[in-house]
């Protein structure tokens, strides 16, 4: 790896740490401002569902129940320029447990793509899984 790509790479490893740490923590306890971290058009997809625009997937935060999360994996990696038009992008993976009020702790996996607008990390796209266990089924 070139000395520029790996700059790049590391740039990218810290914003991802900095981004989810004010994600996860604006999620839990400061719902109410979520729509200040997606861009206007932004997509949200939650377990299929979701929402598009901030405001629309601000309407969409409030609704759902309180939550805690624990972050167990953060991976992250710029997109090419030739992709974004030279925008400044990074696609973020995380990973962890979240338990919302009256439900069992379950693991999830979140992907971001987050793009720089006015000197702020913003979400273009985000889409949130809770990971529910695969029931195996006998075979006959």
């Amino acid at each position: 790896m070139d000395n520029v790509l790996r700059a790049k790479v590391e740039a990218c490893c810290r914003t991802a740490e900095d981004f989810t740490k004010l994600y996860y923590q604006t999620f839990d306890k400061r719902r109410h401002q979520m729509n200040r971290l997606y861009l206007d058009n932004g997509l949200f997809v939650w377990n299929g569902n979701g929402a598009h625009g901030k405001d629309n997937i601000q309407k969409y935060f409030v609704e759902l129940p309180t939550s805690e999360h624990i972050i167990s994996t953060v991976d992250a990696q710029p997109l090419i320029d030739e992709a974004v038009s030279g925008q400044i992008t990074y696609l973020i993976q995380t990973g962890g447990t979240v338990k919302y009020t009256d439900q069992p702790t379950k693991p999830f996996q979140q992907t971001f793509i987050i793009t720089a607008q006015d000197d702020k990390w913003k979400i273009a796209s985000d889409c949130y899984r809770l990971q529910d266990a695969l029931v195996k089924q006998d075979s006959k």
